[in-house]
């Protein structure tokens, strides 16, 4: 029974066409995927009532009991999942979560380093128009132009002239391995604090598939909606917990507080208040679902499936930032298509396939036009499509990005699509 039919017709209305768009669309939005239907169910659920300020056994409301064992299930599970000691579920986002471990380790003003926007990093890790770029003093590093991967070379000498307090590893368009050990070295080198955003690799980390960052990063964040495959939401892990000894903060107590405590009270009460019950629950599911051995195979196949993809398209002479991918991610400059990244979004959309335009290293347009596009595997691999599939979807977007004004051609692949979900469905069921 839908309650939503019941009481609001307009808005099921509404949810219904969204449903229909998700089944008869080839979702390739790197940053998006399935949940499950109990994650959905949990997102939903009984845990949205309760009022949570606070922290398990240390909340500012009665009648926390329940809501208390849900968040230690998800904090145990998200610490076996990582091999981590430390672990927060609370920021609603993973913006949020970065925006706690700044208020923890810098001071306003204090120098950040990042990858470069444009170059595939995040909007928070020191973008001009983001908080990160507003309150620190932002210095970013680069992709070579030649290869497409981090120069640590540059982030070698930038970190030597401009000493940040922190460097961010990680990114948002990135396709290959983050390589932390290197970033490692240099952080040690000059007494950096050094942090891993892995809100895109995440799944593929936990399932081992990627390297992990807990070897050698001071603090990691996250989101959970990603190669995770869990509600959106983000969450904040260190490896090991350890004492503040740099002096950001004097506790009242006169003892040193731990590092844990400090990140604690910089989401709660410093940057958020009461924590999202019902979302905690479902990444509760979520970090149970992950450490699954079916969830592994999940993640190498997300990877698999991308490397196929990124494959067909050198053959059909795509220019592949990197020449390839290590990752959920393939990145494409169309410049030698003659087609900017918007266009070809706008295209593919009409024909059944969600992309997003992306800047591409070195882009000479802005980033409203773009000269790229980001292509992403884990919501088709969550449909359970394979290589076969991947080679019919790189031929689907070829047909299309070459022949984008053609209402008849993108109508032809859009039935195509339509076919190919069909064979694929999403839920077995309606979920709304």
């Amino acid at each position: 029974m839908s309650y939503i039919k019941k009481v609001d017709p307009e808005l099921y209305e509404i949810i219904n066409r969204e449903q229909n768009r998700e089944h008869d669309t080839l979702e390739l939005i790197a940053s998006e995927n399935f949940t499950s239907p109990a994650i959905l169910e949990a997102a939903g659920g009984i845990m949205t009532n309760k009022y949570a300020e606070g922290y398990p056994g240390k909340r500012y409301y009665g009648g926390c009991i329940h809501v208390d064992e849900a968040e230690n299930l998800a904090i145990d599970r998200l610490k076996k999942l990582f091999g981590v000691e430390y672990a927060n579920v609370q920021p609603h986002s993973g913006s949020q979560a970065n925006m706690a471990v700044f208020m923890t380790f810098l001071n306003p003003g204090d120098t950040i380093m990042g990858l470069e926007l444009s170059h595939g990093g995040h909007l928070t890790h020191g973008s001009a128009v983001n908080f990160s770029g507003q309150l620190y003093n932002s210095i970013s590093y680069h992709v070579d132009k030649e290869t497409g991967r981090v120069n640590f070379d540059e982030v070698r000498s930038l970190a030597q002239e401009h000493k940040p307090k922190m460097i961010i590893c990680g990114g948002s368009a990135y396709p290959r391995y983050v390589e932390f050990d290197k970033f490692y070295e240099v952080a040690r080198e000059i007494g950096a604090f050094l942090m891993a955003d892995i809100a895109h690799p995440s799944g593929l980390v936990a399932a081992g598939v990627h390297p992990s960052p807990v070897p050698y990063c001071d603090v990691i964040t996250s989101t959970t909606h990603k190669t995770l495959r869990g509600p959106r939401g983000g969450i904040i892990m260190m490896g090991k917990d350890r004492e503040n000894t740099w002096g950001k903060i004097a506790p009242k107590s006169g003892r040193t507080k731990m590092i844990s405590e400090l990140l604690d009270s910089s989401v709660m009460p410093g940057m958020q208040g009461g924590p999202l019950m019902h979302i905690i629950s479902a990444k509760a599911i979520a970090f149970g679902e992950a450490i699954k051995d079916e969830f592994k195979l999940y993640a190498k196949k997300i990877v698999d499936n991308a490397k196929v993809m990124a494959q067909e398209f050198i053959e059909m002479d795509y220019d592949i930032v990197s020449g390839g991918t290590d990752t959920h991610v393939v990145l494409m400059d169309l410049s030698n298509k003659g087609i900017s990244g918007k266009a070809a979004e706008k295209a593919l959309e009409k024909a059944g396939i969600t992309v997003n335009k992306n800047m591409v290293p070195f882009d000479q347009r802005s980033p409203f036009i773009t000269s790229g596009i980001r292509v992403g595997t884990p919501a088709i691999t969550t449909r359970n499509m394979g290589s076969n599939e991947m080679k019919k979807i790189a031929s689907f977007i070829n047909t299309v990005v070459t022949d984008a004004d053609n209402d008849d051609t993108i109508q032809n692949v859009k039935s195509q699509v339509k076919e190919l979900c069909d064979s694929f469905p999403i839920y077995e069921e309606s979920y709304h």
